[in-house]
């Protein structure tokens, strides 16, 4: 078979990270320079992603590996490569396809910003960081990648450092993040000591594991399944470690859309699929993936209902169906998963976007003092919208098609995140309501909102082409994906039609409702609030995480802190003083007594002579 196009697999990182050199050599004052570099890379690297794409689906066995020796010590080999699956192929058009449109976008929202140069170097390191990862044939050099990805993302959500609360999210999401990397080393150490020949790439670990009658123990597998999975619980913003991504809604949008929505919040969702025969070898680390995927999904979802600043909803949506795929994927449905992050990077990379161009054009984030925007902001509102409808689940969109299968999945395997899943996707679609009807229907309160310039219009424009049209790659009457992406190795649960029937009816209810409330007026807007107060203060406190997070861990780790550098300044430096001190006391001592005149020698002889007599004398009389 060829293999030409993925052959060349390994240029399409070069293309951004060569942008970023550049950038980093002459971009410092070259303002264009970053927009045509950031543009043209991203266009490039996107190119050869879709004729890979295309290799692998007129030919769906179409697989290219090459490896070469990186470290060798003694016995010890360890090669570095690339790998280019069917999974890898898509991955590969999903990042570059969003870089490209956030690269077009960032044009006309950091026009104003005197460090965009620098923004674009960032936004390309990053770039090149993802889909090295994504190509990774190993996990020895996906974890580098992972390592470096979790790098960009500080330095773009910190972006603005000059406003505290940007260093603080940046700090933020750079050391919850560590947690889970640092299981996800632990689980990698822990492969590599169980695996044949000590061997991490992915053939390899795939036989190895073989569907759960492999040579690994039963109990070291689901250890291994377990650790991997804390990293991608980290940077997939999953329950208990989610409190980062909201918080990194600091930085600019464009990254919001880029970085947490589409691609690095989803290298989670991908390392477990590139992982999953491990996951497959262990029912226990599966059940684990599914129930707090399906937590995650409802806990988040509910938060959003309470929250009012635009790119923080759309934050915790985007926290709520990173459990939906990681649900998917613990219910062992790859295809569900898989699915789910490709509809979504589309969706939600649009309405950040979206988001984006109302916040360029009334410069505040709070929902309630926008409205009306619809009749000034047409391309926004129409592009929005669709993007709003395919979050909830409405056909014919392409949230409705992959949601869609992921609850088909759990109606068959595990009823009740079934029932997790429909009320998410019920609150999915209040929340979703409410947004959309503060921020465009109602009366305008300003006169100065206008729509955005055609760099920012035309990248929304595309993915709302993308967002109605990328959900039918896989339908129930149509399953090209799911064949292609597993070999036909997942079987399809039938009887889809109550499952549409409901997730369909689920989704308008909460548009319905949310239409009755913030347009109609039937319902009153505090029919909660004046009820049950203590109801919305708890959702609006997101559950007191954060401050369940500072009492358990921040204080203490304060003090203990505190009480290390008390340790360290009076017990360590201060028998270092006292010792010190003592030498200092001594040579003064010593000095005073050699001070050069003779008449205190002669008197010190004579003393010491005094001592000498009294004490020879004195022993008759002791």
């Amino acid at each position: 078979m060829d293999t030409s196009f993925s052959q060349s697999a390994w240029l399409i990182p070069l293309f951004p990270f060569a942008a970023f050199l550049l950038l980093l050599a002459f971009g410092r004052g070259q303002r264009m320079l970053g927009v045509t570099l950031g543009a043209v890379s991203s266009f490039a690297a996107l190119v050869l992603s879709i004729l890979v794409l295309i290799e692998h689906m007129t030919d769906g066995s179409a697989y290219y590996q090459y490896a070469f020796k990186w470290i060798e010590l003694g016995s010890l080999v360890m090669n570095a490569g690339f790998e280019v699956t069917n999974l890898t192929a898509i991955m590969l058009v999903v990042v570059t396809s969003v870089s490209f449109l956030v690269n077009v976008y960032s044009a006309g929202y950091m026009k104003t910003d005197e460090r965009i140069s620098v923004f674009y170097s960032y936004v390309a390191l990053f770039t090149f960081s993802m889909l090295g990862l994504v190509l990774a044939d190993n996990m020895l050099t996906l974890y580098i990648f992972w390592e470096l990805v979790g790098v960009c993302s500080f330095l773009l959500v910190g972006f603005w450092y000059s406003k505290p609360e940007a260093k603080a999210a940046a700090k933020k999401a750079f050391i919850v993040t560590r947690i889970g990397d640092a299981g996800l080393l632990l689980g990698i150490l822990l492969l590599y000591w169980y695996m044949p020949d000590h061997a991490l790439d992915f053939v390899r670990i795939g036989n190895a594991f073989d569907g759960g009658t492999g040579v690994i123990a039963a109990g070291v597998t689901t250890w291994i399944a377990i650790l991997i999975f804390i990293g991608a619980v980290g940077k997939s913003g999953q329950f208990p470690l989610h409190v980062w991504l909201p918080d990194a809604m600091e930085g600019p949008t464009p990254i919001s859309a880029l970085i947490h929505a589409a691609t690095m919040v989803a290298a989670g969702i991908y390392l477990v699929a590139r992982t999953f025969d491990i996951f497959q070898a262990s029912q226990t680390a599966m059940d684990i993936v599914a129930y707090v995927g399906g937590f995650t999904a409802i806990f988040a979802a509910t938060i959003g209902v309470a929250q009012n600043d635009i790119k923080r909803i759309l934050a915790y949506s985007t926290v709520s169906q990173l459990g939906y795929m990681m649900m998917a994927l613990g219910l062992g449905s790859m295809t569900g998963g898989i699915f789910h992050l490709f509809t979504h990077a589309f969706f939600k990379a649009l309405l950040f976007l979206g988001a984006g161009s109302v916040i360029h054009a009334v410069h505040t984030q709070n929902i309630h003092e926008m409205g009306g925007l619809s009749s000034k902001m047409r391309i926004t509102t129409w592009t929005f919208g669709i993007g709003a409808l395919a979050l909830s689940g409405i056909p014919p969109f392409s949230g409705f098609w992959s949601k869609d299968m992921i609850l088909n999945e759990a109606l068959h395997e595990k009823p009740l995140l079934f029932v997790v899943g429909v009320i998410a996707a019920f609150f999915t679609a209040f929340y979703m309501s409410r947004l959309f009807f503060l921020v465009f229907m109602g009366k305008p309160k300003g006169d100065h909102a206008h729509e955005s310039p055609s760099s920012m219009t035309i990248p929304l424009i595309i993915l709302a082409v993308l967002a109605v049209v990328a959900g039918f790659v896989q339908t129930p009457w149509n399953d090209t994906l799911g064949t292609w992406l597993t070999d036909g190795a997942e079987k399809e649960h039938g009887g889809g039609g109550l499952v549409m029937v409901i997730s369909a009816a689920v989704g308008l209810l909460g548009l319905y409702l949310g239409w009755l409330v913030f347009v109609k007026g039937t319902i009153a807007r505090d029919a909660v609030s004046s009820r049950a107060p203590w109801l919305v203060r708890l959702l609006e406190r997101k559950y007191y995480m954060d401050e369940l997070y500072d009492m358990l861990l921040v204080r203490p780790l304060r003090g203990l802190g505190q009480l290390l550098n008390m340790v360290d300044d009076y017990v360590v430096d201060g028998l270092v003083r006292v010792a010190g001190g003592t030498a200092v006391l001594f040579g003064r001592g010593g000095t005073r007594l050699q001070s050069g005149q003779i008449q205190t020698y002669g008197l010190v002889t004579l003393l010491g002579l005094v001592v000498l007599i009294v004490a020879i004398v004195g022993r008759r009389f002791w």
